[in-house]
């Protein structure tokens, strides 16, 4: 069975090697055999994505560049449209039209996020002087836990993962 727990950068087993077998609910098809995550992953993914935060390495990266990052996700979204349509579908039951046209919302979610990034996001306040500049910044905040329902799992993480990336957090996502 591959590794199907992406911690620390890399695909890796569940540490008490439990899986859970996922099946299609429109047919009962087995879609995957994937691993189950217990306490001990939960702490391990949050303890690197902290680790991964206070490295400053995606925190530091300039808005306009994870903006970037964002667009090449929503492009690749797009290119394999297809393929993670029919995975969603089998993942959740929907039927393919549904599924692309989620397809489509989430790399518009991605794209949404990555033009926003793009820009300076700092924001002028009127501070009752000439002889001073306000601006409002928006920093990131560190690592955000990220839990998606079964029905629209790609979507819903979407939702999640663009904003959470375009403003500079790690990610724990179940």
């Amino acid at each position: 069975m591959p590794e199907t727990l992406f911690i620390d950068g890399r695909w890796v087993s569940a540490a008490a090697g439990g899986t859970r077998e996922i099946h299609c609910p429109a047919d009962g098809t087995l879609v995957a055999v994937v691993d189950e995550a217990d306490e001990t992953d939960t702490v391990r993914a949050i303890a690197a994505a902290r680790a991964a935060f206070d490295r400053g390495e995606w925190a530091d990266t300039p808005m306009p560049e994870r903006g970037a990052f964002l667009l090449r996700v929503a492009e690749t979204l797009r290119e394999r449209k297809e393929e993670f349509a029919e995975a969603e579908s089998r993942d959740t039951g929907k039927r393919i039209v549904e599924s692309r046209i989620d397809m489509d919302d989430i790399a518009a979610c991605f794209e949404y996020y990555g033009r926003l990034a793009g820009n300076d996001a700092g924001r002028v306040v009127d501070a009752g002087s000439a002889d001073v500049l306000s601006r409002v910044v928006y920093e990131p905040v560190g690592v955000c836990a990220l839990i998606t329902p079964w029905n629209y799992p790609l979507l819903q993480a979407a939702w999640k993962i663009a904003p959470s990336l375009a403003a500079g957090n790690s990610i724990v996502l179940k």
